[in-house]
């Protein structure tokens, strides 16, 4: 049996980092069946419930030492581990965790992972000592490659696959219609999904997104929904912008599942996101996306799927945003390209777990 750990942002109720690893575990699981797994989560008992799997505290140091020193392989992964902009101490802790694994001699591999940005030139100099170091670097887009490479980093073999949640087999959209029950949508107007959250309190998209929205169900007859992807964060920021608006948006209230928000942004029409696995995920259930960018992984994935975001939150044209929306609303064939492309990146995301399998048999 193979022993597996675990270690990423997981335990602290981000639906994106919830669905990263529930999309691992059901990758892995998938060509290893009998893995046994231990996760690295800030809320143990939550993710063992939810997940079904073993967890441990992320700063309980003697289980995870012994966790570590004791395992096959570290999956390091994945969303943005290793990156400086969030907090200085998150990157250096997930860099602790791989360190404590090559000092074990243990295998690693970052899962995935989407790169940067690290800007201090300290930060660059350990993110390169310690990963040059690892087993196997896999990485959700070429720009990730490329940073890495720019880093110094030419140890490890380096493949570009794709985000891990893509690897997730679509839900029945059906059960984000029931979920919308409530709120008596006819199933005949336009729906708008939206996904927002606050980034360092850049509030000049606002007013912009608000107008927007406001003409949209005003001349379009369009149903404008918020989906939280983190509670409550998210809804605190989508309650900001139905407040400028003029007219009733819903605001969904409360903590989703993984397969809920699957379900709720297939139930959509069409997805504006500022959350990035709002917009994997609204991909993934084959629906059209316009992202507003507040960080290089927005962008890097909107490229990957033939897109480039439509503005960012200090730059954001209400009425660019728009026409974008009522063309798709027009042109149901406008989607048809990006379906493609998502379909060969669901492969390719599918690549992380063979990957580890084959670390495992070498």
């Amino acid at each position: 049996m193979s022993k597996l750990v675990i270690s990423g942002y997981y335990g602290f109720g981000n639906a994106g980092d919830e669905a990263m690893l529930a999309a691992i575990l059901e990758a892995i699981l998938e060509v290893i069946p009998d893995a046994n797994i231990t996760v690295i989560s800030g809320n143990p008992d939550y993710t063992s419930k939810k997940h079904g799997v073993k967890a441990i505290g992320r700063f309980d140091a003697f289980k995870i030492l012994a966790a570590i020193k004791n395992c096959d392989l570290l999956i390091s992964g994945g969303g943005s581990l290793l990156q400086d902009v969030t907090s200085n101490r998150s990157l250096y802790y997930y860099l602790s965790i791989i360190k404590l694994a090559t000092f074990f001699k243990r295998k690693v591999m970052l899962y995935a992972q989407g790169i940067g940005p690290i800007r201090k030139a300290q930060a660059r100099k350990a993110v390169a000592r310690v990963v040059n170091d690892v087993t196997m670097i896999t990485v959700r887009d070429e720009k990730s490659k490329i940073e890495l490479e720019n880093l110094g980093v030419s140890k490890p073999p380096m493949v570009v696959t794709a985000d891990a949640v893509l690897s997730m087999h679509p839900v029945d959209e059906t059960i984000g219609k029931r979920l919308l029950k409530d709120y008596k949508l006819t199933g005949v107007n336009p729906r708008i999904g939206v996904s927002v959250r606050n980034w360092k309190n850049k509030i000049s998209y606002r007013q912009e997104l608000a107008t927007c929205l406001s003409i949209l169900q005003k001349e379009k007859q369009a149903d404008i929904i918020f989906i939280p992807m983190h509670y409550p964060d998210d809804v605190r920021e989508a309650k900001e912008i139905a407040s400028l608006m003029d007219t009733t948006p819903i605001v969904l209230d409360r903590v989703y599942t993984t397969t809920e928000l699957l379900a709720l942004t297939g139930s959509m029409d069409i997805v504006v996101g500022v959350r990035l696995h709002a917009l994997v995920f609204a991909s993934l259930m084959d629906k059209p996306v316009i992202g507003i960018s507040y960080d290089p992984k927005i962008n890097n994935f909107l490229h990957m799927i033939g897109k480039e975001p439509i503005g960012t939150l200090e730059n954001l044209d209400g009425q660019i945003l728009l026409d974008e929306i009522c063309e798709y609303i027009e042109n149901v064939h406008k989607n048809d390209e990006t379906v493609a492309i998502v379909t060969h990146l669901r492969e390719e995301s599918l690549k992380n777990a063979h990957i580890a399998l084959e670390l495992l048999t070498r």
